[in-house]
């Protein structure tokens, strides 16, 4: 059993249904319309596919990728008829997330016996849930029996400071802040410090979303990396990038951005739950091949779901006729 496995498989399923059910209305009413009084996948049928694929952000590449694959499959199979669509379809998004996302699947984050605490140092541009994201990341491992310390080392918007308090209060785990407009760094070393002093489990960095200047936005997160090596040599053990799936496309051109400007090991997408372009998740492991750890469904704690890929999948392609 994963360390975030006890909201159950029933109500988590449930909650993910819920929160694709959006993206899968939208894409399967207009692949119904592009298959109707078709009997044959043809050029046409493709054409129209490769359209709707577009339209739900699965990317561009990714989406010439898909159809590549869908097209050999019928040359192959020489007749393959559009009521089989669903299937192929299905069964090749599928394949495509297993050679992307390396791990297993339901893989969160791991924490090694012998890391202590594990630092998470969390990235992504103002206004795509991040700080939401600590903050129910954080009740997770708090609600699994693990030590956890926050770091406000946004302190360029108090907005992010005083939500982070909050959650901290909310769920009974100490914040270390400096307050509004001081070094981040230096919150970042002070929270690391006291996790070192109180035997923590978890350190989660909240950090600044700044993407004007990519250049101070990488000397930035490098110099906060370094301050806390100071405590931790090998800190931090996880880079999480943070991304708004409703945003589509945008999402991918800020994973391109914080992917030059520092390492990022992990991807969190949140808002699947209010748009139609759920599909940014199947574009965004195919370019990157960083995996994708957890998604955001809801506004419930446990909306902050551990990403499996084959329940993606099985969701995805689960609408209800």
């Amino acid at each position: 059993m994963g360390i975030f496995d006890f909201f159950g498989k029933e109500k988590k399923k449930e909650s993910l249904d819920k929160g694709l059910e959006k993206t899968k209305t939208s894409f399967f009413g207009q692949l119904n319309k592009a298959v109707m009084g078709k009997s044959t996948v043809d050029v046409e049928v493709l054409d129209e596919l490769e359209e709707i694929l577009v339209h739900a952000d699965v990317g561009v590449d990714t989406t010439v990728k898909i159809i590549d694959r869908i097209e050999k499959r019928v040359a192959r199979d020489k007749y393959v008829n559009t009521s089989e669509l669903d299937r192929i379809l299905r069964e090749e998004i599928a394949a495509l997330l297993e050679e992307n996302n390396e791990g297993e699947a339901g893989d969160a984050f791991v924490l090694p016996a012998n890391v202590k605490p594990f630092v998470i140092m969390v990235v992504g541009v103002n206004g795509v849930g991040k700080t939401t994201t600590i903050g129910k990341l954080a009740a997770q491992f708090h609600r699994a029996g693990k030590k956890v310390v926050l770091g406000a080392a946004d302190t360029f918007r108090a907005a992010a400071v005083d939500q982070l308090i909050i959650w901290g209060e909310r769920v009974g785990v100490p914040v270390i802040s400096h307050g509004m407009n001081t070094d981040p760094a230096s919150v970042a070393y002070d929270a690391v410090k006291k996790g070192v002093d109180m035997n923590a489990d978890v350190v989660i960095i909240d950090t600044a979303g700044r993407l004007h200047n990519k250049v101070n936005l990488m000397n930035e997160l490098a110099k906060i990396k370094r301050v806390m090596q100071k405590v931790i040599p090998d800190a931090p053990q996880e880079v999480l990038l943070v991304l708004d799936g409703s945003t589509g496309q945008n999402a991918l051109v800020q994973a391109r951005e914080f992917t030059k400007a520092t390492d990022v090991t992990a991807m969190a997408i949140t808002k699947l739950d209010g748009t139609a372009k759920g599909g940014v998740v199947i574009g965004i492991s195919d370019e990157f091949k960083i995996p994708v750890k957890y998604i955001g469904v809801g506004e419930k704690i446990e909306d902050l779901q551990v990403f499996d890929k084959q329940e993606f999948v099985e969701s995805f392609f689960s609408l209800k006729k």
